[in-house]
């Protein structure tokens, strides 16, 4: 059994498993379906300089997660505990999420809106390297691939129910709660509310999940420490050259995932034309179809090992991917865009689960931070690539096709990473 077991091991991974049902809000809501659609239509000057202001601010604040990610991983390996990690970056991100109700439609919160959105993205995602890195100490190794993708599928369904929470209590007239629409004030309090239930049902995690004993380790020490971990870590990536080539194969799908997520709700509304409520319609279906393919291929990752979990899903992202960009029919869309979500979670889970039992342990909340390092190093490279390209050209469909671009280059990576045994 993995240390840190306490006397209810169920109970602390229903709790590690209910954070990805609390985060999931801020990445459906704020940086996909509601305020990023809101930001390009009605606080944007307009459209297409909301697209390139919204793919920038994504960019820089891929590359911050993507530099601090691993040093911050270092470190907690260093001093043991991950808990006061997660607790600080997560109170990051519901502070920066709130606060986005005082982002008006108007362009002078532009910057204010900007800069809100891009410290609940690095609060979240920092967040997520300690998350991330509890896992093998919770879970036997032969079970890490189911409980890491029943944890997506609760993550998925999270933001399922708060969509649906935001379109029928707030967006769509006359709305649950009745809010008032004068400065799109129906819109603005979707932003309280996934604060609100990140807040509730993160608790769970700090209260029933162990954590790893402090090794006594100061703070300063620790940092010290972590910068020479790292760069040792990095000057001997020989010895991982498994876990080296996995994560230049993700630095590629998942840049792809990160602009299909920032982009997603923008696209459906200037592409398709859709409204406020329609986006959010389509998020919801795309949280059930993602939902559905993270828990049900859990199984498949324990039973044929994540590689090949990895390398069947991003050929499910690629063609119905590229069918979007060239269907001009909305229903066409809603068709393969909810196929598309089938494939979303697993290959997030299963990436998970991959370094989960690829990674030694005395080094596992760093090899996480590089996880967040290859996945954030480049992630500026996609978004800013569409929004230059769509400025470019007038046309986002251009822009969005980098997103197949960066898929069919970590399928092709992917083939090079050799498998992992889900027993020790």
């Amino acid at each position: 059994m993995p240390a840190n077991k306490d006397h209810h091991p169920l109970r602390a991974l229903r709790a590690w498993a209910l954070y990805d049902w609390a985060n999931s809000g801020f990445a459906a809501l704020v940086q996909t379906f509601v305020f990023a659609a809101y930001f390009t239509k009605a606080v944007a000057e307009n459209e297409t300089l909301g697209i390139a202001q919204w793919g920038n601010m994504m960019g820089v604040a891929g590359l911050i997660i993507g530099i601090g990610g691993p040093i911050l991983g270092a470190v907690a390996d260093r001093s043991g505990r991950r808990k006061p990690w997660l607790g600080l970056f997560t109170g990051v991100c519901i502070t920066a999420t709130f606060l986005l109700w005082f982002v008006q439609p108007n362009a002078s919160y532009v910057w204010l809106g900007l800069f809100l959105a891009g410290i609940g993205t690095i609060g979240s995602e920092y967040a997520m390297v300690f998350y991330n890195a509890m896992l093998p100490d919770l879970a036997e190794p032969k079970i890490i691939g189911r409980w890491s993708g029943w944890g997506w599928g609760l993550g998925y369904a999270g933001g399922l129910i708060l969509l649906i929470i935001a379109l029928y209590g707030f967006v769509q007239p006359p709305g649950w709660f009745s809010v008032p629409r004068e400065g799109a004030m129906h819109i603005r309090a979707v932003m309280p509310l996934t604060a609100l239930w990140y807040l509730i049902f993160c608790l769970p995690i700090f209260l029933y999940s162990p954590d790893k004993p402090s090794t006594g380790v100061p703070l300063k020490k620790a940092i010290t420490g972590a910068f020479s971990q790292l760069h040792d870590s990095i000057k001997h990536v020989r010895d991982y050259r498994g876990i080296a080539i996995f994560l230049l194969a993700r630095m590629f799908y998942n840049d792809g995932l990160t602009t299909m997520f920032a982009f997603g709700g923008i696209y459906a509304a200037a592409t398709f034309g859709m409204s406020a409520s329609e986006v959010i319609l389509f998020g919801i279906g795309l949280n059930v179809t993602a939902g559905l393919g993270a828990a049900s291929f859990a199984w498949l990752d324990d039973w044929l090992g994540p590689r090949k979990t990895i390398l069947f899903s991003l050929i499910g992202l690629v063609i119905p991917g590229a069918a979007i960009l060239l269907v001009t029919d909305k229903t066409l869309f809603w068709i393969f865009g909810l196929a598309i979500g089938i494939f979303v979670g697993p290959v997030q889970a299963s990436s998970r689960s991959y370094l989960a039992h690829a990674a030694p342990a005395k080094l596992r909340t760093e090899m996480f931070g590089l996880l967040a390092l290859s996945g954030k190093l480049t992630s500026f490279i996609g978004p800013f690539l569409v929004g230059w390209l769509t400025l470019a050209s007038g046309n986002q469909r251009v822009g969005m096709g980098a997103v197949i671009g960066l898929f069919v280059l970590g399928l092709i990576g992917m083939l090079f990473v050799p498998p992992v045994k889900n027993t020790k």
